[in-house]
């Protein structure tokens, strides 16, 4: 990891995502969370103050992060709540099976280098009939914007900590054997090829 992936990136993914609309997006799907909850990106710990705690048992937060989990780590203790860091992608999740009521991912899977797999082990970790719950941006589905997406992909995820901008997160889920319910979608205010927005629930 070089100096511009520990030093410069932490800071600018902690202020990118804090913005006023991203955080709307946060407060419409945290509090569904309950039980036991994994969440997959835990970064910096923006979702931590919209936790419900009459809902949610105990958290564990997974991030690769180090310098981001810093910033997770003072959140977590404003907020409240316990949170058990593990420093890892998502990839092999170090749980037993059938373990989590639910698990959190927001703004993740764009940058999860094998998001095929790591979805895999969601599914694996997550008790039957629990719940994914997701807000995620990607692939729009205007086909000026998704041409500009695809053109851009080509160097964002460099300089962004490996996010991409073409991915599916709907299409992601059901090849991953989820159950897919109702999807919200949306332009966030922002550059549309950064800004289309998809949220909502499924299940193992």
């Amino acid at each position: 990891m070089g100096f511009y992936d520990r030093h410069i990136l932490p800071p600018l993914l902690d202020l990118a995502m804090r913005q006023p609309p991203i955080m709307k997006q946060r407060a419409k799907v945290v509090p569904r969370a309950h039980g036991k909850v994994l969440e997959i990106g835990i970064g910096s710990g923006l979702n931590l103050s919209f936790y419900d705690p009459s809902r949610v048992e105990a958290v564990w937060g997974i991030d690769p992060s180090l310098e981001l989990q810093k910033r997770a780590r003072v959140r977590a203790e404003k907020a409240g709540v316990d949170v058990e860091f593990i420093p890892l992608s998502g990839e092999q999740i170090p749980i037993e099976s059938g373990f989590f009521d639910s698990v959190l991912v927001t703004y993740t899977l764009c940058t999860i280098p094998d998001v095929a797999a790591a979805l895999r082990e969601m599914a694996r970790v997550l008790k039957p009939g629990g719940e994914l719950i997701f807000a995620e941006h990607g692939l729009s589905p205007d086909s000026d914007v998704a041409r500009r997406q695809h053109s851009w992909n080509r160097w964002w995820p460099k300089f962004s900590g490996g996010c991409s901008l073409t991915r599916r997160p709907p299409d992601l889920l059901r090849d991953a054997g989820f159950q897919v319910g109702a999807i919200d979608t949306m332009y966030l205010p922002g550059p549309r090829l950064l800004t289309y927005n998809y949220w909502g629930v499924a299940t193992r």
